[in-house]
This record gives C-alpha cells, sequence and structure tokens, in this order.
C-alpha cells in the first residue's frame, strides 16, 4: 500500500516505525511546522519529522489543508490511504476524498468515550478502569468516523498519563498493521460509533493543575497521576509553587482542615483532604527537578499543622 503518514507527537512515532518495518511503502510523511522551542526559542522540528527525516522520507508541514496548493500536492502523491494520528490539522472533505480507501485514524480512547483532545488525561481523570485506541474511517465530523477495529487496556494503580500513553502508543501501531491489509482486502466492515456513552475530552489547561484540597484524596490521586508528565499537578507551598508528580490516596480519617499537612518523613508527606488523606510521594520545587520526598526533606523541615495551600 502507498501510505500518506500524517502526525506530529511522540504518540505518532511507533505506528510510523511499524508502517516503516512492514509491507507498505510510506510516500510522504505531513506534520505541524517546527515550532519554536527551549530558552532559545530555536524552531524545532516534531518527533515525526524527526523520525521521517532520519529514514529519508519526503515531509510537507502545511499550515492548512485547506489550501488548494496543498490539496493538490496531496494528490500528486496518489495515496492508496491516509493514516492520521494526533496530526493537529483538520482535514477538510476534499483531503478525505483524496486516498482510494479513504483516511484513517488511531485515536486513544474507546470510542465514542472521549472523543476530543485529552482523552488519556481524561479517562484517568474520571477513574474509568480501562481504556484503549480506536482505529476510525475518518469523516468530517470530530472523532465521529465508523470505527475498524479497537484494543482495549486496563489503568492500573501506578499507571499515569505517560505510561498510559506509551502503552497505548505501542497498541495503536500493532492494531495498524492488522487493519490496513483487511481495509485493502474488502474484509472490514466499519462499524458506526454508537450514539449512547459520547463524551468529550477537552484540552488540558495549566489552571486545571492547581491542587483544590477540598477534593476527596481518591480524586486528587487521579488529578496527580493525569498530569503527569504534563502540566503537572501543584499546590501552594508558603510563596512557593510545589509541584507533585506522585501521590497515592492512603486511608484514615482525620479532623484536619484540607491542605493540612498530617505527617512528614522519608515514606511521604500526608495530607488532608476533603475526603481521606494524599500521601506525597515525589515533588518539584520551584528551579528544581523532580525527587523523591526523602530527598526534598533532607534540609526542609515540614510539621504537622503546616498547610498547603
Amino acid at each position: 500500500m502507498n501510505v500518506v503518514f500524517a502526525g506530529t507527537p511522540d504518540f505518532a512515532v511507533p505506528p510510523l516505525e511499524r508502517l516503516l518495518a512492514g509491507s507498505f511503502r510510506v510516500s510522504a510523511v505531513y506534520t505541524q511546522p517546527d515550532r519554536p522551542a527551549g530558552r532559545g526559542r530555536k524552531p524545532k522540528p516534531s518527533p515525526v519529522k524527526q523520525q521521517a527525516v532520519e529514514v529519508g522520507i519526503p515531509v510537507y508541514q502545511p499550515v492548512s489543508l485547506r489550501d488548494a496548493q496543498a490539496q493538490a500536492e496531496l494528490a500528486a502523491l496518489k495515496p492508496d490511504v491516509m493514516v492520521v494520528v494526533a496530526y493537529g490539522l483538520i482535514l477538510p472533505q476534499a483531503v478525505l476524498d483524496i486516498p482510494r480507501y479513504g483516511c484513517v485514524n488511531i485515536h486513544a480512547s474507546l470510542l465514542p468515550r472521549w472523543r476530543g483532545a485529552a482523552p488519556i488525561q481524561r479517562a484517568i481523570l474520571a477513574g474509568d478502569k480501562e481504556t484503549g485506541v480506536t482505529i476510525m474511517q475518518m469523516d468530517a465530523g470530530l472523532d465521529t468516523g465508523p470505527m475498524l477495529g479497537d484494543v482495549r487496556i486496563p489503568i492500573v494503580a501506578g499507571d499515569t498519563a505517560g505510561s498510559v500513553h506509551d502503552r497505548l502508543a505501542q497498541a495503536g501501531a500493532d492494531l495498524l498493521v492488522e487493519v490496513l491489509p483487511r481495509l485493502a482486502a474488502g474484509r472490514l466492515q466499519p462499524v458506526p460509533q454508537p450514539e449512547a456513552g459520547v463524551c468529550y475530552a477537552e484540552k488540558l489547561s495549566k489552571a486545571e493543575a492547581r491542587i483544590d484540597w477540598q477534593h476527596s484524596a481518591e480524586a486528587l490521586a487521579r488529578q496527580v497521576a493525569a498530569f503527569n508528565p504534563w502540566p503537572v499537578a501543584q499546590t501552594a507551598w508558603g510563596d512557593a509553587v510545589l509541584r507533585i508528580w506522585e501521590a497515592e490516596a492512603v486511608a484514615g480519617s482525620s479532623a484536619a482542615a484540607p491542605g493540612e499537612i498530617l505527617r512528614a518523613d522519608k515514606q511521604g508527606i500526608d495530607v488532608a483532604t476533603g475526603n481521606g488523606a494524599l500521601r506525597v510521594l515525589r515533588v518539584q520545587a520551584a528551579g528544581g527537578r523532580a525527587v523523591s520526598v526523602a530527598d526534598f526533606l533532607n534540609g526542609r523541615e515540614l510539621r504537622p499543622g503546616d498547610r498547603f495551600q
């Protein structure tokens, strides 16, 4: 199959690698324009572009695919299929109609649950016990196309958005190379998404990272997990900001006010919440790096009764 691949972040790299290792011809890669990054704000290529350049695949970086010239360039490639993975640009109907077998998308949820921009984080925040990837035939809607296949994975204790992201990226890559040959052979019957169970995963904002200690310990533990590695949950500690990378809900009750420190030692910092206590295990002070609580408390003293805000 002549495949045109469209993707931008790390999540899209494993599917591209699997296509390159299989019996597919990736004739071109589409990815977002280079963005300024780092202290020097120098333009940085996306992870997908870096992979494509490394193996010598032509790279296209249009600002929009609504442009007639961009559409003509894509049509000239004569793709059998366009594989889209977290690309970041809207594909108008004129683009969806170009490939012989249409455009297929790897989405990091079990559709129709968590359509939209942040499905992994929203699944963890909601306390979902499982998630997965869905490959769908794209249409003009937002993640509304008929489904070609899915894979389920559990969300387990200790998972973060980062760990779930990595497992789903690999699962999506494995499923993709199973689906494409069946699609080309006419052995796949697309399944319309059910109307029941639709929900949307809105884009994350940094404002959501601020911890409200009035919430339950279980909800806050999910918040910490969902926002690792970005934007990272945080709390006010005096005049400073403390980022919380790892935490867990612990059993017990207390009359302490939410945000009050119950104990602090090398095992963790236990903080009262609206229901239960949150044990903070890994933190990052302003200007520092993420460290265990044991290392954080070297040279610092936190006493019961001190408070996070």
